[in-house]
């Protein structure tokens, strides 16, 4: 159960941080609330599980970067931390996980995201790649994106004045 004080801090970040310098106490100023108290209702939110993360959405066609590939890798079960830690190593590697296999059809249980301006740059940083962890002999497939379908934090609720004017 969230209080006035945390919906209101919820709503007021759903959209997004703003890009200023002292950014909780300009979400601070929008809802009537001190920065420290912007913090500690985060840190508190966080705790109890409200929140799992806050972090960065990257447009990343809006930068540029248009040839976008996941790249996912059958590695044995007993090489995954490693080779995941490897992975993780490289500059042009924006995220590492680990996913169960969908056996048989889906034998892949690493995955990473490599964006380039063009689809050769993405290619050639793959070939790095696996020069660098030694994945060579690894099966792999490369998925480039045809198409954006979400690119958004988290969403808590309808903003306030969609639950006023829905109470009406």
């Amino acid at each position: 159960m969230l209080n006035e004080k945390e919906a209101s801090l919820l709503e007021a970040i759903q959209a997004g941080f703003p890009l200023t310098p002292r950014p909780f106490q300009d979400i601070g100023i929008a809802i009537g609330q001190s920065e420290s108290e912007v913090i500690a209702t985060l840190q508190n939110l966080n705790e109890r599980g409200v929140i799992k993360r806050m972090g960065v959405v990257v447009r990343h066609r809006e930068l540029g970067f248009k040839a976008n590939a996941m790249v996912v890798w059958n590695v044995p079960d007993h090489l995954v931390s490693q080779k995941g830690k490897l992975i993780g190593e490289m500059d042009f590697v924006n995220l590492c996980y680990l996913r169960s296999r969908a056996l048989p059809r889906w034998p892949y249980n690493l995955y990473c995201m490599i964006h380039g301006r063009q689809r050769s740059e993405v290619l050639d940083n793959i070939a790095k790649l696996e020069a660098h962890c030694a994945m060579g002999s690894l099966a792999k497939e490369v998925l480039f994106s045809q198409r954006r379908f979400k690119q958004h934090g988290a969403h808590y609720f309808k903003s306030k004045s969609t639950r006023t004017n829905a109470n009406k």
